[in-house]
């Protein structure tokens, strides 16, 4: 299980306060039963949302239009 960092986010996401309301959202989907796109070794939705966001294997704005979380960022 490799860390992960913010720089390591940073190069998909450009915007601090963007990548830390996506990791939110998308740690929220994973934690309600959404499928992780990348292999899940015991980490938490947290982690995996980031390691999600650095290998870029979602897209953002999927998880931004995603109407079973609420929007925070637009």
């Amino acid at each position: 299980m490799a860390r992960v960092t913010v720089e390591d986010c940073l190069d998909q996401v450009e915007n601090r306060f963007e990548l830390v309301i996506l990791s939110a959202k998308r740690a929220r989907q994973l934690a309600n039963g959404a499928t992780p796109t990348l292999e899940w070794d015991k980490d938490k939705p947290t982690v995996m949302a980031l390691r999600e966001l650095a290998d870029n294997s979602i897209d953002k704005d999927v998880v931004m239009s995603d109407p079973d979380t609420p929007p925070y960022f637009s």
